[in-house]
C-alpha cells in the first residue's frame, strides 16, 4: 500500500526513474516540446502543496534555537554566496547561464531538505521550523544578490511585466493559498481535508515537474548540450564543498551534532523548483536555457544526496540518539 511516508522515503528513486523516462520521452516523441506549456500550472500546484507543509503560522518557532538559526542563516546567506562568487569568477559563463546558476545556488531548499536531513541523522525538526524564515529571507535577498553579482545586466535581462506576473501567479498566489489552507485547517473540516490532500502532492508533482521540464527540452539539449557542459563543473564543485561550508558555520556557532548535520544538509541542498518560475519569466527562448541550467543542478544534487546521507553522519560525528 502506498502511503505518504513511503512516497517520501522513496522519492529519490522516484525522481531518478522519472528523469530517465523524461529523457527517453524527449528523445523519442516528436511533439515533446509542447509539454513546456504545462510547466507553469504544474509548478503552481507543486509550490502550493510545498508551501502548505511549511509551518508559516508558527514562524516564531524558528527563533527558539538562536544558535541554530544564526548558523543556518550565516551558512546560507554569507558563506554560500561567497563560495558561489568564487565559482563564477573561476568559470567564465555568459550572462544568462550565470543568472541560472545564481538563481539556484543562492537559494536554500525549503522542502525535501527536511527528508534528506532526517535520512542523514540530522535535526530535521529544526530545519522544518526554520523553513518559513529561509523562504522569506531568500526571496528578499535574491534580487540584491543578482544585482551585486552581475550588476545592471541582470536587470536588463528581466522584463518587468512578465517577471511580476510570474512571481504573482507562481509564488504569491500559491503562498497566500497555502496560508489560507493552514489557517482553515485549524478551524474547519474542509480546511483539514485540504491540508491532508496537499500533503500527498509534493512528491508526485515534483516528479511531474522534472518530467515536463526535461522531456520538453531534451531534443534541444541533444543538439546543443554545451550549457550543461558549462555548468556541470560548477555544480559538482559546489556539491563537494557546500557540506564543509555548513560544517564551518555550525562550528562557528558551536552546534551539537544533529543540528550541525542539519546545517550541512541545508547548505548543500538548493531551491531549484521554487526559483524555476522566476527563470520562466525571462524572455523566450532564453527562459528555457535558464530553466535547463537550474534543473541540471537538481539532477546533480539528487545524485549527491545519496552520498550525503552516508557521508555527512560520518563527517560530523557524535551521539545520534
Amino acid at each position: 500500500m502506498i502511503t505518504k511516508d513511503v512516497l517520501e522515503k522513496k522519492q529519490i528513486q522516484i525522481y531518478i526513474i522519472t528523469l530517465l523516462f523524461a529523457a527517453l520521452t524527449g528523445l523519442t516523441w516528436s511533439n515533446s516540446a509542447s509539454l513546456q506549456n504545462t510547466i507553469e500550472p504544474i509548478i503552481g500546484i507543486l509550490l502550493y502543496s510545498m508551501f502548505c507543509q511549511i509551518p508559516f503560522l508558527e514562524v516564531k518557532k524558528s527563533f527558539r534555537n538562536p544558535s541554530f538559526f544564526k548558523a543556518l542563516l550565516f551558512g546560507n546567506f554569507v558563506l554560500i554566496p561567497l563560495l558561489v562568487w568564487i565559482l563564477i569568477q573561476v568559470f567564465a559563463l555568459n550572462t544568462l547561464t550565470t543568472i541560472g546558476v545564481l538563481l539556484v545556488l543562492l537559494t536554500p531548499c525549503i522542502d525535501y531538505v527536511i527528508v534528506f536531513t532526517h535520512l542523514g541523522k540530522g535535526d530535521s525538526n529544526s530545519v522544518l521550523a526554520a523553513t518559513p524564515v529561509l523562504f522569506i529571507v531568500q526571496m528578499l535577498l535574491l534580487p540584491l544578490f543578482l544585482w551585486f553579482f552581475i550588476g545592471r545586466e541582470s536587470i536588463d535581462v528581466f522584463e518587468v511585466t512578465p517577471f511580476v506576473k510570474t512571481f504573482f501567479y507562481l509564488i504569491v498566489i500559491p503562498f497566500a493559498s497555502a496560508l489560507i489552507t493552514q489557517w482553515a485547517s485549524k478551524t474547519t473540516r474542509i480546511g483539514g481535508k485540504m491540508m491532508d490532500l496537499s500533503s500527498w502532492l509534493p512528491v508526485p508533482f515534483m516528479a511531474l515537474t522534472f518530467f515536463v521540464v526535461i522531456a520538453s527540452q531534451m531534443r534541444t539539449l541533444s543538439t546543443n548540450p554545451q550549457p550543461i557542459y558549462d555548468v556541470l563543473p560548477i555544480y559538482v564543485i559546489f556539491a563537494i564543498i557546500a557540506p564543509l561550508v555548513g560544517l564551518l558555520s555550525s562550528k562557528i556557532f558551536k552546534l551539537p551534532t544533529a543540528q550541525a548535520r542539519a546545517v550541512a544538509f541545508s547548505s548543500s541542498t538548493r531551491n531549484s523548483l521554487v526559483v524555476l518560475p522566476l527563470a520562466l519569466a525571462l524572455p523566450a527562448p532564453e527562459n528555457q536555457l535558464v530553466a535547463v541550467v537550474i534543473v541540471t543542478q537538481t539532477v546533480v544534487e539528487i545524485l549527491f544526496e545519496l552520498l550525503y546521507i552516508k557521508i555527512i553522519p560520518k563527517m560530523i560525528r557524535g551521539n545520534d540518539k
